[in-house]
């Protein structure tokens, strides 16, 4: 179980390292748009959408990073008065949550593809585009999202049967805020 938490933690990095790739590039798309523009008066054209896309995916690319990092958003006002049985069940109410909210979104999102392929859909746009090139990487940022919930889950559930409280609570437990302090200061 560790083994495969390494690789899909490691993939993650590389995902999240694409979609930043991919956010720079398009900032750098329509920075040269605007100059273009506004000094020669030409359009490259499709700057906006193009960069909609490389949003849309490294969106997607960064979910599962994201998650091996706990850094999705808590509202954990209450949450550090409770004690330490209770927050580990609400640990394990919030990621089941969100792998179920996740696996919902997926599941329509392998719906939208599956239509944008079988109608060989296109964008409305001058360029055109297929829009199975950018459904398809933002579909698989969904779906490895899912794929990572669940494992954090099922980690988090032999960790809990082999009485490893802690190792349950680093895999799907809010950071502490010394945990959060000891990796500003590193």
């Amino acid at each position: 179980m560790n083994k495969l938490l390494n690789i899909s933690e490691k993939l993650s990095q590389i995902l999240v390292w694409i979609g930043g790739t991919l956010i720079i590039l398009s900032a750098l798309l329509v920075t040269v748009e605007v100059i273009l523009r506004k000094t020669l008066n030409i359009s490259l054209g499709g700057a906006d959408e193009l960069s909609g896309y490389a949003f849309g995916i490294a969106t997607t690319f960064g979910f599962a990073y994201a998650l091996f990092q706990r850094a999705h958003i808590r509202v954990d006002a209450v949450y550090n008065l409770f004690p330490a049985w209770l927050k580990l069940v609400a640990d394990f109410v919030g990621i089941i949550l969100l792998a179920g909210f996740a696996g919902i979104v997926t599941v329509m999102a392998w719906q939208l593809v599956g239509d944008t392929i079988t109608h060989n859909s296109h964008s409305i746009t001058p360029l055109r585009t297929p829009l199975v090139f950018p459904q398809v990487p933002w579909l698989f940022g969904w779906i490895y999202f899912v794929f990572c919930g669940l494992l954090l889950i099922l980690a988090a559930i032999i960790a809990i049967l082999r009485k490893d409280v802690r190792r349950a609570q680093e895999l799907i437990g809010a950071k502490t805020l010394d945990e959060q302090v000891e990796e500003e200061t590193q």
